[in-house]
């Protein structure tokens, strides 16, 4: 797989516009299914290429489902500054959920503030302290959530289904950009205009903490940057790897149809 990109913009060239056009219908019929379907859903966005794609989905809409970020304390100030990028373009404020002040004191006593270069174990125990924590209470009352994720992304999310059931929190969960190429992505942010994360201009794919997330090398997958010093197989935070039952797709025609 290789998904090593210096200037994403320039992979909109590779996109058929009549294929581009289908999927974006496709989307847009999703976005109207979710918000139909559920009293309550929120998109989880890092504020990436592949979040913001859905943030201009959602908001050119209207559709009704809210958009929260993860302020993780360690973000990048070029993240950060997305917050107000997405205020200035579509009005609208990005709900940001914070870690536990006593939860990160805690830790940083015991370990110290950069523990997570150690080992897999201190880095996961740090991402359910900034990440998995806060999006439990983001989720809290929910019914459903969003999330950017694409199967092209890394090995872990070879098998990403567009639907699916977090068990752990008993609520739905969704992948609209599940089959999405980053080519299509890219072409997508530039037909309309959408605001992007100036780190992905610097070969960022994958955006992150900025400690645990570096630029990518030529030839290298999209998720190469996030936690480099680790296995290919450890490579999720733990966002995304509650259980997760698969939902059929016949048992949903309108998520599962046109494709």
């Amino acid at each position: 797989m290789n998904t090593a990109v210096v200037n994403p913009t320039e992979l909109a060239v590779e996109v058929d516009a009549a294929a581009l056009a289908a999927k974006i219908e496709r989307l847009d019929a999703l976005i109207d299914s979710i918000a139909a379907r559920h009293a309550s859903v929120k998109l989880a966005s890092s504020l990436a290429a592949e979040d913001m794609v859905l943030t201009h989905a959602i908001l050119s809409r209207g559709a009704a489902i809210g958009i929260f970020s993860l302020n993780t304390g360690r973000l990048h100030p070029e993240t950060l500054g997305m917050l107000d990028r997405v205020r200035e373009r579509y009005g609208y404020q990005i709900e940001q959920f914070h870690p536990q002040a006593d939860a990160i004191d805690a830790y940083v006593a015991d370990h110290g503030i950069n523990a997570f270069y150690e080992s897999v174990e201190l880095r996961k125990r740090c991402c359910e302290i900034r990440k998995v924590e806060p999006l439990n209470r983001a989720l809290a009352g929910v019914q459903a959530w969003v999330t950017g994720q694409r199967r092209e992304q890394s090995v872990t999310r070879a098998e990403l289904h567009e639907e699916e059931h977090d068990a752990a929190r008993d609520i739905a969960k969704y992948n609209p950009l599940a089959d999405w190429s980053e080519a299509e992505v890219w072409a997508y942010l530039k037909q309309f205009d959408v605001p992007v994360n100036p780190l992905h201009a610097r070969g960022y794919p994958s955006i992150g903490c900025e400690p645990c997330t570096r630029a990518i090398r030529p030839g290298e997958d999209s998720r190469a940057g996030r936690w480099w010093w680790e296995s290919r197989d450890t490579k999720e935070c733990g966002l995304h790897i509650s259980t997760i039952e698969i939902v059929p797709e016949a048992a949903h025609p309108v998520i599962g149809s046109a494709r």
